[in-house]
Order: structure tokens, then C-alpha cells, then sequence
């Protein structure tokens, strides 16, 4: 794949068009952390038929056979088996709000991905349904005040076994979606007497609303301000074993695992929307604002600026385009993979967004200038979903490993 098809511009131009009318308007309510961003994405879903073409895909995946999942990533995306229609809103939204993307992306991706890879039709049918349609706003809790980037090792969460139930303490923090999430995918540990490091992680399913579990207002943060990020607190929270995300191949932590390379793959559709946006920015000022008699865009540093602008945008969009056909192949990117596609794409989207900034002056560092916000927002993706750091280590250890 090298350029998008008519169908996908046509696209595209739709999805640019209801961005244009409905979250440009309010991207001031939504900066300020005043709207949560649920009721636009509903809206998104339905103008465009994504809430009716997940819930196809869902039936149509129910009715499989125990045992096959071939496309069964399908279910998992309101595009349906058009990945391009996945990747293009995100693409359009991180424009504007890339924030929208991340509460959308937890919501279905992550929240809803993890019940449908792991549960039972049942559990499925209870839980990831509302997910995907975003009728319902999910949460994935893995993420701890003690372990960060030690995600596995240092969780401290825990589940005990007592009769037919699990009782649940701990406490998760930079939980996106968190503060307003119905429907919360828990990661902790089995308590059994082990070491802590060597337990058994275990992921359960939790309503909002559970006796013992406390969810957080949102959290004051650098950007990202309309993706709503909070903290949760379970005490002696009891959940039954109908609430165990146990069927499915392989433990809670390669469920993880598998989330991680599906979140780190997204994060180059989101920077290439920034890097777009900038690079868009930075054009139309370079043109139109003069200094000493002339364009900006006449002076050398200027020309040099938007020409690496221009290459980051080809090698991310280059990166999309091969992910968008390994899905057309049914090939998921291993964890490396995932990890490379997101160290490159992630800095790229923070070092574009911070030399639009520059170019622009002290109009960058005003809000009303947009790049200013956009750079806010692009940091995010040098930390979550892993940082630059832990990119590295999964990357140099597979490299090693072969």
C-alpha cells in the first residue's frame, strides 16, 4: 500500500467533515477537561454506522464454532474487517483532539479487546457488547503507583480466594477512562502464598457502582486533557467467578501483552494525525507571516524545519500503511514489532509538534494557535502504552534473543 484508495479519501473527507462541525467547536470545553469527550464519540459511532457494523461483527462472531477464531480480530474494531476505517477517524481526530483517541481506544480496544479474547460467549455477551457500540464507557486497570513501567513484577492488587468468590484490594492510577467507566477490566494477583513476584495474574471484570470500589475524579495532567485519566481504589471488593476472564489461551499476563502490541501499534496512526496537522500548521504561517520584508518560509532554518517535518510525516504514514496491510494479511506485529512502530512514531509526533512550537514563535506558545496543545498532547505518547525506554528494552531483547 502506498497512498490511500478513492474509497478511503472518501472517507476520510467524511470523517475531516463531522470533525469540522462537531469537535471543533467545542475543542476549547474540551481542552479545559470541562466535556468529556463520551457523547461526541457516540455520535462519531453513529453518524458513520461504526456502532451497527461492531455489533455485526459481534454476532458474527458469537455464532463461530468454539475453537475458531479466524478474523477474529474483527469483533475488536468498529470499522469491522475495513481496517483502513479504523485507522482513518483516529488519524482525523488526533488533528484535533487526539484525547478523543484515547478514551475510544481503551474503551473498545483494550476494555471490550480483553473480554472478547479472554471470555467466555457469555462474558462477551454481558460486558464487551456495550464496549464496542460505546454505549458503555470501559476501563483497563493495570497501571499501579509503585510499578509504572514494572507493570507485572511490581503489582501489588490482589485477589484472595474466599468460597466461591474473589476478594479484591488495591489501588490503580493513570486509568484512562476512569473516572466515568462502567464497565473496569482488572489485572491483580492470585493471593496464594507465593512470592509476589512468582503469583499468577489474574483479570477480572468490575461494574462501576461495586460495594468497596472507588473511582476517582479526573486527574490534573500536562495534556491529553480530553481523554478524562483517574485512580481506583478496591477495598475488599467481591466478585464472583463469573467476573474471571480465564478462557482463551495463555494467562492474564499475555493478555496483556497482547493489548500492549495493539495499543503501541495504534500510537502511530495517532502521531501521524499530529505530525500532519503540524506540518499543515506550520505550511499555512510559513507562507503568510513576514518578518524583515518577507515569508518566514523564504529562510533557509525555516525550509529545514518543514522538509523534516515532511519525512517524519512519509516514514509514519509508511509504518500505517504496513500495518494497515499486515491486518488485510492477518498478521498481527509481535511485541518488538509494536514496540519499534511506537518509539519512532511517538517521538516523531513530540519532535514535530515541539519544532511547530518554534516555528511559529510566541504565537506557538499561545493556546490559540492549536500547535500548542498538540505538543502537549504528542508528549503523552513518549509514556503511555510504555515509555521511550521500555520501547527500547523490548525491541534490543528480541534482537538479542534470535
Amino acid at each position: 500500500m502506498i497512498e490511500w484508495s478513492d474509497e478511503d479519501l472518501m472517507i476520510r473527507d467524511a470523517v475531516r467533515g463531522w470533525i469540522d462541525a462537531e469537535v471543533r467547536p467545542n475543542l476549547d470545553a474540551l481542552d479545559s477537561g470541562d466535556l468529556p469527550p463520551y457523547d461526541l464519540l457516540r455520535g462519531l459511532y453513529k453518524t458513520f454506522g461504526m456502532d451497527e457494523m461492531a455489533r455485526a461483527s459481534f454476532r458474527a462472531r458469537q455464532e463461530r464454532e468454539p475453537g475458531d477464531e479466524a478474523g477474529g480480530e474483527d469483533g475488536e474494531r468498529p470499522g469491522g474487517g475495513n481496517p483502513a476505517m479504523s485507522m482513518l477517524p483516529v488519524i482525523e481526530l488526533c488533528k484535533v483532539a487526539p484525547g478523543l483517541v484515547s478514551a475510544m481506544g481503551v474503551s473498545f480496544g483494550l476494555a471490550a479487546g480483553t473480554i472478547m479474547k479472554r471470555g467466555t460467549p457469555e462474558q462477551r455477551e454481558r460486558w464487551a457488547l456495550d464496549l464496542l457500540t460505546l454505549e458503555k464507557v470501559g476501563a483497563w486497570a493495570i497501571t499501579e503507583p509503585g510499578s509504572g513501567s514494572d507493570a507485572f513484577g511490581g503489582m501489588q492488587a490482589t485477589a484472595r480466594k474466599a468460597g466461591d468468590e474473589y476478594v479484591l484490594n488495591g489501588g490503580k492510577t493513570f486509568i484512562t477512562n476512569g473516572p466515568y467507566a462502567d464497565t473496569i477490566v482488572f489485572y491483580c494477583k492470585l493471593d496464594d502464598g507465593r512470592e509476589p513476584r512468582d503469583r499468577e495474574i489474574l483479570t477480572f471484570v468490575l461494574d462501576r457502582g461495586m460495594e468497596g470500589l472507588d473511582q476517582s475524579g479526573p486527574l490534573r495532567k500536562m495534556g491529553l486533557h480530553s481523554s478524562p485519566t483517574g485512580e481506583l481504589f478496591l477495598n475488599d471488593v467481591r466478585a464472583g467467578a463469573d467476573r474471571l476472564l480465564s478462557s482463551g489461551s495463555g494467562s492474564g499476563k499475555d493478555s496483556a501483552r497482547q493489548n500492549f502490541v495493539t495499543e503501541r501499534a495504534g500510537v502511530t496512526a495517532m502521531a501521524l494525525g499530529v505530525i500532519e496537522e503540524c506540518l499543515k500548521l506550520s505550511v499555512e504561517y510559513a507562507k503568510t507571516r513576514e518578518l524583515w520584508g518577507q515569508r518566514i518560509g523564504d529562510f533557509q532554518l525555516i525550509q529545514l524545519k518543514l522538509a523534516k517535518m515532511e519525512v517524519a510525516r512519509l516514514n509514519v504514514q509508511n509504518l500505517v500503511f504496513r500495518h494497515i496491510e499486515m491486518q488485510r494479511a492477518g498478521r498481527t506485529p509481535t511485541l518488538a514489532e509494536a514496540s519499534a512502530m511506537k518509539l519512532y512514531s511517538a517521538q516523531a509526533a513530540s519532535e514535530v509538534a515541539q519544532e511547530a512550537v518554534q516555528l511559529f514563535g510566541g504565537n506557538g506558545y499561545m493556546s490559540e494557535y492549536r500547535v500548542e496543545q498538540l505538543a502537549r498532547d504528542a508528549k503523552s505518547f513518549q509514556i503511555y502504552a510504555g515509555t521511550d525506554e521500555i520501547q527500547i528494552t523490548h525491541i534490543a531483547r528480541d534482537l538479542l534473543s534470535s
